[in-house]
């Protein structure tokens, strides 16, 4: 049964509640749980209980609501409704609910894409207006640069000007790759070529220092189908942030996995085969991303460098979506931060048709 039902009588007792109640709620059936107070078999759920406590008391029950479980990440929608006697008493109360995580994470990346595609209509005009006076900024301090060689003071200052200028063209670049719609050249793809390759690019993105990197690639992970040089994109980026963070000493690992993501019954399709994926952890342990900044780190402009242009992490999570994949981030003081990259393996999986 795809629905979570419980059932509670006009006396505050727990008159059923079935299997897939207790692995939404992530609880554990008790034999004597039947017949006990609700609120006692729910004490770890204060939020269910609230819901239910209002069975008798609102006069307009709920209908397709939901509610958010913030405590295991994890929002259902439900239906709260009153059972009655014969005479129209009410003796009790059932609430039928689904799991709806995976749906509200789908429509939240919906959104996302949506926001993202009128952001890079603004910002491609932007980027292609100042390109050209970028480059000739550059160009005429260049020149102007050899007609002042005896002086000191303007040769630093040109220097200067030029050197801004090449940032800022880069982040114009950066910013033109980020809006430009991805046009993937699928092939299939060696990952454990992927990981090496990003950590001879990362080096040259920013400075590795005493930094050492482990790369734990098992023979047998599968051979997946995805755009090499986009895929090196994303794991250059990652081990550069991390090299970054950790300033020069510390350790990267770098950490790939196969395994198998099965259906989830709140979509309510047909059942599909298990869906064959690759799992790829960058871990460090570094100072960790502050709790406050973590459901930000991926969006565009977002940065925390003095010199960055706030797009590294959200092209990583651009060439992720045009994957079918996810990418998720774990963080604290003390484990230092870890980017789990998920992959499907093959390209033509019915999950995403």
């Amino acid at each position: 049964m795809r629905n979570g039902v419980i059932a509670i009588r006009r006396d505050g007792t727990l008159a059923l509640m079935n299997d897939e109640a207790y692995r939404i709620f992530a609880l554990t059936r008790q034999a004597g749980d039947i017949g006990r107070a609700f609120a006692d078999v729910l004490r770890k759920r204060p939020d269910v209980i609230r819901v239910l406590g209002g069975a008798f008391e609102l006069r307009h029950l709920p209908n397709r609501a939901e509610l958010r479980l913030k405590d295991l990440d994890r929002v259902i929608g439900y239906t709260l409704s009153q059972v009655k006697d014969g005479g129209g008493q009410p003796t009790g109360a059932v609430m039928f609910f689904k799991d709806l995580t995976q749906v509200e994470e789908l429509e939240e990346r919906e959104r996302l894409r949506d926001r993202l595609a009128s952001l890079g209509e603004m910002a491609a005009g932007i980027a292609h207006e100042l390109k050209n006076p970028l480059a000739g900024i550059e160009v005429m301090a260049g020149l102007l640069k050899r007609q002042v060689p005896d002086s000191v003071d303007a040769q630093s200052l040109l220097a200067d000007i030029m050197s801004e200028a090449k940032l800022a063209n880069a982040i114009v670049v950066e910013m033109l790759e980020f809006v430009r719609p991805l046009r993937l050249q699928v092939e299939r793809t060696v990952l454990a070529d992927v990981l090496h390759q990003a950590v001879t690019l990362a080096e040259t993105k920013a400075p590795r220092g005493k930094v050492s990197v482990a790369v734990e690639i098992p023979a047998e992970l599968p051979v997946i189908d995805g755009d090499h040089h986009q895929l090196c994109q994303i794991f250059t980026n990652l081990v550069a942030n991390a090299f970054e963070a950790l300033d020069g000493k510390g350790r990267i690992t770098i950490a790939a996995t196969a395994g198998v993501v099965e259906q989830d019954p709140a979509f309510g399709r047909e059942p599909e085969e298990p869906m064959p994926i690759v799992v790829v952890d960058v871990a460090d342990d570094g100072p960790g991303v502050p709790e406050n900044l973590t459901d930000r780190i991926f969006n565009p402009f977002f940065t925390t460098k003095p010199q960055g242009s706030g797009l590294g992490l959200a092209i990583v999570r651009k060439i992720v979506d045009a994957h079918n994949g996810w990418i998720d981030l774990s963080s604290s003081p003390t484990a230092g931060t870890c980017f789990r990259v998920t992959l499907p393996v093959s390209s033509t999986s019915e999950w995403f048709k």
